[in-house]
């Protein structure tokens, strides 16, 4: 039939030669039984129309045979045309239907939970979950299923877990995908075992807390020595310095009148004490302001802006809350909030070309909360990055060793910004 209606000329003959026939067993049944050889040729021109028809049709059953066996070989082509793509990727693969049954696992997949295809294709998939995490799995599946995402990243915040057919659990990194066939969802995910890496991620955080327990014992053992150093500063030199001066002014009141170029030697000498003194005690605070233990941390964060600004010309404002907010601070927090304060400011006054600056010290809760601003030439991205920019690396092990956070960046004035909030009590358990 095919073959008549692509051919005009062979669909123009088919009709001719059955309007033929036509007239021919017309011409029989009212002639026939006077002309014998007109029934005789009729007989033989329906029989050969029939076989002919017989023919047709056998043709065309073979045809659409063959035409069947070619679409079934195409699929079975592409059916093994997709299972060996399926089968050469290295990622696990897993398609489950809407009641959670396995219905794709490639050869990843039997790597990876040590078992056959055939024996899992049926099944459900909580054969594939530690036990713990199938009720929620399954909630998380229906509600995928609901969103119209067609695709998602599985687990972005937390380690995804999985179970071997030999019950061990290993760490995974999956995303799941959906599609809709003959009304029904399929769920497709491919997974990828990341016990090794996840071996290493946690060497490595292991790695970085013991650097940092060793830092902060460093940073500890210096805060100590430059406490021993600055009373030894305060009160051994001092008092030495002290009674220098006193004897000097002995000596001045004994001096002759007339002895005036030693009146003049024993006035520089006096001013020179005076210099050596106010030297040793602004070295003594820089190693350890005193009043951070004597009165607290409020009282030496105002002493620091202060002399900060004498000596900088920067006008820097403070804000800070009622004493009572401060109470119950940690040594250590005390010292890192102060150090973190003191590193910035001398960051500002060395870099940032600012004519003002804004401190601003808050407690909420159990957390403490540092904001230093200025409206300077602000740092920029790669000053963040560089190795060198071991100011500020300080400021981050310091905060982060006792649970805190930092942020540096762009100020709303222009200028540099750092943020930095610490628990009053650290999680971490610092000596003294």
């Amino acid at each position: 039939m095919t073959e008549i209606g692509s051919k005009p000329w062979v669909a123009s003959a088919a009709l001719m030669l059955a309007a033929a026939i036509v007239v021919l067993n017309f011409a029989a049944a009212a002639f026939g039984a006077e002309t014998h050889w007109l029934a005789a040729v009729n007989l033989v021109a329906n029989l050969t129309v029939l076989g002919a028809m017989v023919v047709a049709i056998v043709r065309a059953g073979l045809r659409a045979e063959t035409q069947a066996n070619q679409a079934r070989a195409a699929v079975d082509e592409s059916q093994a045309r997709f299972a060996a793509v399926m089968d050469s990727a290295m990622d696990a693969i897993i398609t489950v239907d809407e009641q959670q049954r396995i219905v794709l696992f490639n050869q990843a997949a039997e790597a990876t939970f040590r078992c056959r295809r055939n024996d899992v294709l049926g099944s459900g998939l909580d054969r594939l979950l530690p036990a713990r995490f199938r009720a929620a799995h399954g909630t998380h599946i229906e509600r995928f299923g609901t969103t119209g995402v067609t695709n998602r990243r599985m687990g972005d915040a937390t380690t995804l877990w999985a179970l071997r057919a030999d019950g061990e659990e290993f760490p995974i990194e999956a995303s799941i995908s959906q599609v809709i066939e003959s009304g029904q969802h399929l769920y497709t995910v491919i997974l990828r075992d990341i016990t090794r890496r996840k071996e290493y991620e946690d060497a490595l955080a292991r790695q970085q807390a013991e650097l940092r327990e060793i830092s902060a014992r460093v940073l500890e053992a210096r805060e100590d020595e430059k406490t021993l150093l600055a009373r030894e500063l305060h009160d051994e030199l001092g008092q030495q310095l002290s009674a220098m001066k006193m004897d000097l002014a002995w000596l001045r009141e004994r001096l002759p009148r007339e002895a005036a170029e030693l009146a003049a030697k024993a006035a520089q000498l006096d001013a020179g004490l005076d210099r050596t003194v106010a030297a040793v005690r602004r070295i003594s605070a820089d190693l350890r302001p005193l009043m951070l233990d004597d009165l607290g941390l409020q009282d030496a964060t105002a002493w620091l802006i202060t002399e900060f600004s004498n000596h900088s010309g920067v006008e820097c404002r403070l804000d800070a809350p009622a004493d009572a907010a401060l109470e119950n601070i940690d040594r250590a927090v005390g010292i890192t909030v102060y150090r973190v304060l003191q590193e910035s400011l001398t960051n500002i006054a060395r870099h940032a070309q600012a004519k003002n600056a804004w401190v601003i010290l808050g407690a909420s809760g159990n957390w403490l909360q540092l904001e230093i601003e200025d409206d300077g030439q602000g740092i920029a991205d790669a000053d963040l990055a560089r190795p060198r920019s071991l100011g500020l690396k300080g400021i981050r092990e310091r905060v982060l060793y006792l649970g805190g956070s930092v942020e540096i960046g762009r100020a709303p004035r222009g200028g540099t910004r750092v943020l930095v909030r610490v628990p009053k009590l650290p999680t971490q358990a610092p000596t003294a």
